[in-house]
């Protein structure tokens, strides 16, 4: 079922292999009186995601360091010259943002390669959960994470504006198949908005865990980007009944 069948985007976390960046508030669920929703329950902390704080949300509110941590999480380990490369900036300036990094826990150094004359840097394991309503409006909390949600939401939409620009020319036609920008329409309560993230980030998860350091014969980069929103432009009362 090719991606011309399948058109179309809602479903958009960033997931970078295997980093999962989550923008949430999670609520007890209750029961619908007509269908039953699983409770969620689960916490970041117990997903395994890293709950950022003030200070850790400054150590990586700076632009080049989230690029920094989304190429590691995309692309695995690599240097500061290497990375200066991929990303048209100086040695100098992503080494020094590297050490940032790693002074707040979001990178370390890969036992595995490097010398004496250049460290290899590869991302701390785990998922990062940021919600910027943790912190109060206009505070520097709030500040940090809303500019950390604008450059992780700049590199996906990048991302994915490369493959719809070059996927159908370049890719072939198996790998262009299997992809899908997919978009659907609902009308939903929070408690069952909150229901289908949390049944689609399992899913998710699973997949990360089980491949994301497998490196199968045959296998290449992939992002799956999720994203579930509420429409703000959507014109009428909040609380409707029915169906679309």
């Amino acid at each position: 079922m090719g991606l011309e069948r399948r058109l179309s985007l809602n479903f958009v976390t960033a997931r970078s292999a295997g980093v999962v960046q989550r923008i949430t508030c999670k609520e007890v669920l209750a029961k619908d009186a007509l269908q039953g929703y699983l409770c969620d329950m689960t916490t970041p902390q117990e997903r395994g995601h890293r709950v950022l704080d003030i200070d850790s949300l400054k150590g990586l509110a700076h632009p080049l360091r989230v690029q920094l941590l989304d190429t590691l999480s995309l692309y695995g380990p690599d240097t500061a010259s290497g990375l200066a490369a991929r990303l048209g900036e100086s040695s100098g300036a992503t080494s020094y943002h590297l050490r940032q990094l790693e002074k707040h826990g979001f990178v370390n150094e890969d036992p595995t390669r490097g010398n004496a004359r250049e460290r290899w840097w590869e991302r701390t394991a785990g998922g990062i959960a940021v919600n910027p309503t943790d912190f109060p409006p206009n505070s520097a909390g709030r500040i940090a994470a809303e500019m950390i949600e604008r450059e992780w939401d700049r590199g996906r939409s990048a991302l994915l504006s490369d493959f719809t620009a070059r996927g159908a020319t370049e890719l072939e036609k198996d790998w262009y198949d299997a992809s899908t920008i997919n978009t659907v329409n609902l009308l939903l309560t929070k408690e069952q908005l909150s229901a289908l993230v949390s049944e689609l980030e399992d899913v998710t998860e699973r997949y990360a865990a089980k491949y994301k350091r497998r490196g199968d014969e045959g296998s290449r980069r992939v992002q799956v980007q999720l994203n579930a929103f509420p429409v703000l432009s959507a014109t009428g009362p909040h609380n409707v009944g029915g169906t679309a």
